[in-house]
This record gives structure tokens, sequence and C-alpha cells, in this order.
């Protein structure tokens, strides 16, 4: 078996490298030149966990090949297009990088002459696939669909930081296929893929695996939204705290421990775009989805209740130096896309605060967001030092290293607000002069 990958993104460049890492002969395509050059020389354009590792020992291999040329994808049976699907400004999803891929996969279909497999595992509203990605393919190869070639909808559901385990252990596989002969394909190489990992396979039509993956991500959203509605209830009630409250909930088998973490609310590249979308799909049927606008609403919200908790203990923030530790929207990454410091800072400094920030990895990425609005640490202790308050907005590990000593020995006014929960009330209650974190009713 032999795959072509078509958008090296986080998610093109994760499959790629983990089918080549399994023995699968693929060729990855790109039309960023300067990202295949990167890659090419072992430098990715994004941090994942182990990515970098896979990436290596595929290209030394020869496993993988990387290439700008669609050309290069004749040699493949099947073709997963992995390209971006980002929200316009109406809420609406763009197909166009979309359908300027099928239409390059579409010319080389053209001159082969054996059965070639597309398959999608790009985000994309129920339809899509039969109603733009075929009809481009078969304008463009003069063969009709299930007949010259097959289409698949295969959606992604990968974490950021702990993509490579999602992609070799997965909960699912889910296909969407219309014809026996893809379906063949496709089951062929997944077989190939999860040799001796027994896989939860789910077969349904293009359009509800198109649809499967935004109820998905729109489910773990609801439930992050659920329990920071319980964590802001909680802040009210003296004596409750959040986490005992999940810990309790999440044992029930019908709602389970994960995503029941709260916060500050979700970010990232995928949560906010697909409950964004989901939400116009359904108005564009006909149906006004409340639930999963509330969702949302509530997910806008919750990054601004750490300034909100902070002004209890400083009402007046003028002039006021701030440390924010953690900028990516969550650890293991450097992803800074919707992630909740941004809003966070923009409120400080609305305030009149004085901004020093510090993450370990995502600093680079902040720069191009934040500009010279903050101020840059280096370390966790530069940034706490002389600061007034302190709010951790990232849940990095080296932030659970926190104590009321550290604290006292950098800060000039030891207040902290834990924004995700990484430090003990039990340990910072009483022994600094001011702590509040989400969802802990002192």
């Amino acid at each position: 078996m032999h795959v072509s990958v078509v958008g090296l993104g986080f998610v093109g460049l994760t499959t790629a490298a983990c089918l080549a890492y399994k023995g699968i002969k693929v060729t990855g395509i790109d039309i960023d030149e300067e990202k295949i050059k990167m890659i090419s020389n072992n430098l990715l354009p994004f941090y994942e966990p182990g990515l970098a590792e896979k990436v290596t020992q595929s290209l030394k291999r020869k496993d993988l090949m990387l290439s700008t040329d669609f050309e290069t994808l004749s040699s493949s049976k099947v073709t997963i297009i992995t390209v971006g699907t980002p929200n316009k400004n109406d809420g609406t999803v763009d197909l166009s990088y979309l359908q300027q891929a099928a239409e390059s996969v579409g010319k080389v279909i053209r001159k082969k002459l054996d059965f070639h497999v597309v398959a999608l595992k790009s985000t994309v509203p129920p339809g899509t696939a039969l109603g733009i990605v075929a009809p481009a393919l078969e304008r463009t190869s003069g063969k009709r669909v299930s007949e010259g070639f097959g289409i698949c909808s295969n959606p992604e559901f990968l974490r950021e930081g702990n993509a490579i385990q999602d992609t070799l252990y997965p909960d699912k596989v889910v296909l969407g296929i219309i014809d026996k002969k893809t379906k063949q394909i496709m089951l062929t190489l997944y077989r190939q893929f999860y040799y001796r990992y027994k896989v939860n396979l789910v077969e349904v039509n293009l359009q509800t695996a198109e649809l499967i993956k935004y109820a998905n991500n729109a489910f773990l959203a609801t439930k992050i939204s659920f329990i920071n509605t319980i964590a802001n209830i909680c802040q009210q009630i003296s004596g409750t705290d959040v986490e005992k409250v999940a810990h309790a909930i999440g044992l029930d088998k019908r709602i389970g421990p994960l995503f029941l973490k709260a916060g500050l609310g979700y970010g990232g590249s995928c949560f906010p775009k697909d409950v964004a979308a989901i939400i116009g799909i359904a108005e564009q049927h006909g149906y006004s989805p409340d639930l999963l606008k509330n969702t949302e609403k509530i997910n806008q919200l919750q990054p601004y209740k750490a300034v909100e908790l902070l002004k209890i203990m400083i009402p007046d923030l003028r002039d006021t130096k701030v440390a924010v530790l953690g900028l990516a929207f969550k650890p293991d990454t450097t992803d800074m896309r919707e992630a909740v410091s941004v809003k966070i800072i923009h409120a400080l400094k609305a305030l009149g605060v004085t901004v020093r920030v510090y993450d370990p990895m995502a600093i680079n990425e902040a720069k191009k967001i934040l500009t010279n609005s903050v101020l840059y640490c280096k370390t966790m202790k530069e940034c706490l030092s002389e600061a007034d308050a302190c709010i951790i907005v990232t849940e990095w590990p080296e932030f659970r290293k926190l104590t009321p000593h550290m604290l006292r020995k950098y800060m000039k006014n030891t207040i902290l607000v834990d924004g995700r929960r990484v430090t003990s009330p039990n340990t910072f209650v009483g022994k600094i002069a001011g702590y509040v974190a989400i969802g802990h009713g002192n």
C-alpha cells in the first residue's frame, strides 16, 4: 500500500508520519515550498510531542517522501486530503483550499489506469464530499465517482499534545463510504496500519461521517462549558469545590471523568471553529441549536473570570504589574489559536496593567499576536519578579511547582489566581496575601 497525504499541517504531517512509522510508503504533498524544506531538514513548523522523532526516522528510512508536486501522488493507491477548512467571518466554512486540492488530485487521477481512492480527513460540513469534492474530481479527472475513483470521508479526532497516541491507538475509526471497492481498499489500509490493535470501526454514509466530527467536538465543548458553569456556581458557595464535584459525577458511567476539568475555557484550532460551524450548519437547515449557542457563549465569557476574581482582591488594577503564566491554549503545544490568554491580557491592558508573560514553549508564537504590548520573560521566576499578582492561564507541569515560599520570595504582593487548578487551595489559602482558584468557594 502506497499512500499520499495532501496538506502537511498538524493533521496531515501527523498522519503521514504515523503511517510511515508503521512501514507504509507515504508521499507527503504541500504547496508551501518553505514548509517542505523545513520538514526535510527535520525542522517541524509546529511542536507536537514525539512527532519530530517519527518524521526523522521515516525520512531516513525513505518510508516518507516529501514534495510540492501533485504528480508524485500518481504511484499511490489512496490520497488523504487534510487541508485546512477555516471559518469565514460570517461563520460559514471556507472550502476553497479543499476544492483546489481536489482539482489538483483529479488532474493526476486522470492519467491513472487503476482505481484511486480519495479520503477526506479535513473537517467539512455534511454534503461536502458529494456536493463539492466529488464534482471537482470528476470535472478534472474525466472519470466518474465509484467507477474511475472512490471517495471516502475519514474524519480525524486528534488532540494537540497527544496526536501520536490518538493516531496509533484511536477510540474509533469512522469511514463514510458509498461503494464496495473504496471500502475494501480503506479496510486493507487500516488492517495493515492497525495490525494487532483492535480498532472500533464505524461504517456510515458520507454525510453522517462528516457530521460525526462536528458532533464529537461539539459534545466535548459542551461538557467543558458545563463544568465551567458548575465551577462558577461553586465560586459563590463557601466550602464547595468543583474538583470534588467533577470527580464524583465523573464516576457515573453515563458521564465519565474526561473533559470535566474546570478552567478558563477551551481554545485551539478545533473546538471554537467546529462549534461555530455546526451552529451555522444547523441554522442553514432551519434549526436553532440553542444548547450549542450557550456552550459557545459560556466559553467566550469564561476567560474573563480570571480578571473578575483578581479585581475582588485588587479592586483598582491601574499601574499594577501582573504575571501571566501560560500563553498556549493548552500544554504540550505552541498553538496560540483562540488561546484564552489573549483575551485575559487584553482585558488587563485595558485596566492599565503592566503585563509580564511566560510560557515554556509558546513565546515566539505569542509575539506574533501580542507584539510589544507585554513584557516577555524567559523563566517563571523572572515573570513573578516584583509582580503585584499572578494568574495561571495554562496548566504547564512546571506551574505545579509553585509554593507560597516562592511567591513570597519573588513577588511584590503575593496574590494568586489559579485559572487552571494546578495548585492546591490547602497549600495556599492563608499562606499568601490573596488566593483564589476557579471553582473553589473560599
